[in-house]
């Protein structure tokens, strides 16, 4: 079963002893454990954790990676928030 947490939620797990949490798209990814095999370096991922990086995300990357790691990485879902 998938968890769902809230944008601060993710916002609390950014270091590697947390976890590092990032949010693409609906998707809550824990990148603690690719830091050493992402091709652009750990650094680029420390940046985002514990952010929504769905903009920068898709700026590098196309589908294919997120069918490729998502499953492996996914930790839950963003739960959506009321707009007033």
């Amino acid at each position: 079963m998938s968890k769902t947490f809230t944008k601060a939620e993710v916002a609390n797990h950014k270091d590697e002893k947390a976890g590092m949490y990032i949010i693409v798209d609906d998707g809550v990814y824990d990148i603690a454990g690719f830091l050493d095999d992402h091709p652009g370096g750990a650094k680029i991922l420390k940046r985002v954790a514990g952010k929504d990086a769905t903009k920068q995300f898709w700026k590098y990357h196309n589908e294919h990676v997120l069918t490729k790691y998502g499953a492996k990485l996914k930790v839950g879902t963003v739960a959506e928030t009321a707009k007033l």
